[in-house]
């Protein structure tokens, strides 16, 4: 009887579903690097400004770096380091990112990780290359134009952004460009992790909240509370954005370590501040993951409907 019944029985379970590669579409391309250019370009680069001026001069408060920021430069002052270091970063980490993560993401799922283990690791290998390929440089240089003592006050011009950046490429080559890297590499690899984490973990408890336990679609607002919640709770990361800035800065300090690691500028700050001086600078990361939130997800949708106009190619990604 049971020799009869196992065709049978096989026969009536499914297939498991082919695994299939996900194609990189221009479209998915354009939309991440038109959202990120405009969330830069809006409140991004000054909550940056004002996140890597309270990383880096530690002793300030928020409304002390407000005041400082603007005393460097009125309005302008907010948005130092954005043509063209943040635009660059802006217009191409996206890119890097989807690619990268779709990547890891497929032979994860190969290799038979979950969707969420495949996710997370598609997500941290996508930090990862972001570091590496472009964000280290951008990163350095709009840290340099944000922290280095400006000539103009002593009646000397200050140098433009491209004297400032082959100047330190003439001293010290790529590494001098790519100082803090390392640290970029850490901090990108703990946000994406920690953002899809987190972020899936709210989403689950608003579902509850809500009743749409079953794959209900969520609200605009939900949506963005779910991921704001994960983007702002992924700043449990902040020393690793206080040890970058301290890397990458160019003020003046005889104390500080001649040749900077992660491992030792960690040190520095903790001996010259404490605890509280590895976390400065976190109220204006945590309105930064706020406002790409609000970016990515309340406009992800009206974006999406014209990139699909502009391209004629369906927007498959999700922002």
């Amino acid at each position: 009887m049971s020799l009869s019944s196992s065709p049978s029985a096989a026969a009536a379970s499914p297939a498991p579903p082919k695994l299939e590669k996900k194609p990189i579409k221009f479209s998915n391309l354009l939309l991440g690097a038109s959202l990120n250019l405009f969330e830069v370009t809006t409140l991004g680069q000054p909550l940056e400004v004002v996140k890597t001026t309270m990383a880096s001069q530690r002793e300030l408060g928020f409304p002390a770096a407000l005041r400082h920021v603007w005393g460097r430069g009125g309005v302008f002052g907010f948005y130092q380091g954005l043509i063209p270091w943040a635009w660059i970063e802006a217009s191409t980490k996206g890119a890097v990112l989807l690619f990268v993560a779709s990547e890891a993401e497929y032979y994860a799922r190969v290799a038979g990780a979950s969707d969420f283990g495949s996710g997370i690791l598609g997500g941290v290998a996508g930090g990862v290359a972001q570091a590496y390929a472009t964000m280290g440089f951008c990163t350095c240089m709009k840290t340099v134009e944000i922290t280095q003592h400006k000539m103009a006050a002593a009646g000397a011009k200050p140098p433009g952004t491209f004297q400032t950046f082959m100047g330190i490429y003439r001293r010290e080559g790529i590494r001098g460009i790519n100082r803090g890297v390392n640290a970029v590499a850490i901090r990108q690899m703990t946000n994406w992790g920690s953002r899809f984490g987190l972020s899936r973990l709210a989403e689950q408890g608003i579902r509850r909240a809500t009743g749409k336990e079953h794959g209900e679609k969520l609200h605009a607002a939900e949506a963005i509370l779910a991921s704001a919640l994960g983007g702002g709770l992924s700043a449990w990361n902040q020393p690793i954005e206080v040890i970058r800035v301290e890397m990458q800065s160019k003020k003046d300090d005889p104390n500080r370590p001649k040749k900077m690691t992660v491992g030792n500028t960690a040190k520095y700050i903790y001996e010259t501040n404490g605890l509280k001086g590895l976390y400065r600078g976190v109220a204006p990361r945590i309105g930064l993951s706020v406002w790409q939130t609000v970016c990515m997800v309340a406009l992800g949708d009206m974006a999406k409907s014209y990139v699909e106009k502009l391209t004629g190619d369906k927007v498959t990604a999700k922002h």
